[in-house]
């Protein structure tokens, strides 16, 4: 599968499994021994359980109100980032968290290495100067 393919495919997805809270259509997105980095300094997840096991508690006492992720940028070597931003209800305090993700695919178009970078502040918020479209 192409690049782009796969990074439209990714982010698509993402998009609307993420305020559906469906771990199993995520999981689809990634290879059986991916490796998931949620931020800089915690210990990556390694394989689809560990990922699972990430999504679950990720998602657990969140209420999604809005996810967008913008177009993906596609780069060298099987590789792509993009943008999101989540509007949420954590425990029933508005939150807004933004961030990117950089992925690497296989051949087959799945997600073998993803790295986020996020920031989450409380009330509702437009990140500004994205590259989200509207």
């Amino acid at each position: 599968m192409e690049t782009a393919e796969a990074a439209r495919r990714f982010v698509r997805v993402w998009e609307w499994a993420w305020a559906a809270h469906d771990v199993d259509a995520i999981l689809a997105l990634y290879a059986q021994d991916c490796v998931h980095r949620s931020m800089p300094f915690r210990a990556p997840h390694r394989g689809r359980a560990e990922l699972a096991d990430y999504l679950r508690w990720s998602f657990e006492g969140e209420h999604t109100l809005d996810v967008r992720f913008s177009q993906p940028i596609v780069g060298p070597e099987r590789r792509a980032v993009a943008e999101f931003r989540v509007l949420a209800e954590e425990d029933g305090t508005p939150s807004t968290l933004a961030g990117c993700v950089f992925v690497r695919f296989d051949e087959e178009g799945l997600a073998v290495e993803t790295r986020d970078y996020w920031h989450t502040v409380t009330g509702h918020q437009d990140p500004g100067g994205s590259l989200f479209l509207t």
